[in-house]
């Protein structure tokens, strides 16, 4: 198995670990309003897949983007906190497979098992209190020489200064916002999570709105095919 089951005890602590956060935004069934803006760039960046390449969403809520990779003939496995985004998930596309992750647990005990080509993990980061626990976790479920596609709102200097000059922050980053973003992520910020966990060969697009006020970034990074080389290069083209 993919992902390990919860006992009751897991059950209990996931139940208070999640909280308000368990069914955020999962209760409907097909793509988000940014689905249509990412997904493009991320098959992009996902190279050459088909049958036989095996895929995890980590995050996948209602599992649409689970769905798009199943269209594709890809093996695709979604996990999320969310038991109303599995239930939907499971419902919707019987093909995936589809666990609740345990929240209070190890992610990187649940995600290790079985080695993965791609690890695709969309609008999840910028929500996370231990994102470098994430990102060994999804280092970690990777096979050497896969690759992991993430993003995330766009935060860079000029996009930033506009909200500063426009008033913006207070709607952009309410901290009324139930299960909102606790972290904002730039090129750079993301670029140091992600060379530090050990991936390598970052590529990254913007996507939606204008270059440098983009609604979302999207980054490839690879697990180097030989697991004792950890030096990592990003891509010289900044955002």
């Amino acid at each position: 198995m993919v992902v390990t089951r919860m006992n009751a005890h897991q059950k209990q602590s996931h139940a208070a670990a999640v909280g308000g956060y368990r069914d955020y935004g999962f209760s409907h069934v097909g793509p988000s309003h940014m689905h249509p803006r990412f997904l493009p760039h991320v098959f992009a960046l996902a190279g050459e897949i088909g049958r036989h390449t095996r895929v995890l969403d980590v995050g996948c809520g209602n599992g649409y983007t689970v769905g798009q990779f199943l269209a594709r003939g890809c093996e695709a496995t979604g996990i999320d906190l969310s038991e109303t985004g599995i239930a939907i998930a499971r419902a919707t596309y019987p093909k995936g497979r589809f666990e609740i992750m345990c929240a209070a647990g190890n992610l990187s005990d649940q995600l290790s098992v079985e080695p993965f080509d791609l690890v695709v993990s969309t609008e999840v980061v910028e929500h996370l209190y231990d994102p470098r626990a994430y990102a060994v976790a999804c280092f970690a479920a990777l096979r050497p020489g896969g690759r992991f596609i993430c993003t995330t709102p766009y935060h860079g200097y000029l996009k930033n200064l506009l909200l500063s000059v426009l008033a913006k922050w207070d709607s952009h980053a309410d901290p009324l916002w139930d299960g909102g973003h606790i972290k904002l992520w730039s090129r750079k910020t993301l670029s140091r999570l992600l060379l530090e966990t050990g991936f390598r060969n970052l590529q990254f697009r913007g996507a939606g709105r204008f270059p440098g006020l983009w609604m979302t970034m999207v980054v490839s990074a690879d697990k180097p095919a030989m697991n004792h080389d950890r030096r990592s290069h990003a891509a010289h083209r900044d955002l």
